[in-house]
């Protein structure tokens, strides 16, 4: 269980952060950059459910507690340790990719096929999904980019590349099964 009597420490003052298992790096490493941007994925996730409701608004509060796990395995770097460490890290599962990609296909099976691509809008609730959309690509390609350097679970990288696609899908949805989707037109404003 987590305890947070005091919120401020000073122990960044000087521009270091403790990862998961005690080691300190710069804030700006790739990893907290990475980890930080899950972060903001899930704080744009709280700003899609202000306009959620039912089923979607329920799978969406999965999903911001799932980037929770997330966050908690890209602090904690590493893996190889994981049987001896006093408490096990908590790391994304492949079941938790599943769930998603069952999410995916349930959604995508009443969408009409794309014949266009979609600019971002449409309701205000697909809106806020495609800046979840985008904020969670931009977790991935950091993610897939400390994977280059250091050790991170496949299961990770996997969440983040099917939750943007959750995103989008899930945006259509929100356009009335893709009716209201705004598409873009190639060259008409020239």
């Amino acid at each position: 269980m987590v305890v947070l009597n005091k919120i401020y420490t000073k122990t960044g003052d000087a521009g270091e952060t403790a990862l998961g298992n005690g080691t300190r790096v710069a804030k700006h490493s790739l990893r907290v950059t990475a980890y930080g941007t899950v972060d903001e994925a899930n704080a744009t996730v709280g700003l899609a459910r202000l306009s959620s409701t039912g089923d979607l608004d329920g799978q969406l509060a999965m999903i911001q507690n799932d980037l929770f796990d997330l966050g908690a395995d890209l602090c904690r770097p590493e893996m190889e340790k994981d049987a001896d460490a006093e408490y096990p890290p908590l790391r994304v599962t492949d079941a938790q990719v599943q769930r998603l990609e069952a999410e995916i296909d349930a959604m995508n099976a009443d969408l009409e096929p794309l014949r266009s691509f979609i600019l971002p809008g449409g309701s205000p609730l697909a809106a806020h999904l495609h800046l979840c959309r985008t904020v969670s690509r931009r977790a991935e390609r950091l993610t897939v980019e400390l994977a280059t350097m250091e050790a991170v679970n496949p299961a990770a990288v996997k969440y983040l590349n099917r939750l943007s696609d959750w995103f989008f899908v899930a945006s259509r949805v929100a356009n009335d099964g893709g009716r209201n989707d705004v598409l873009w037109i190639p060259g008409a404003n020239r």
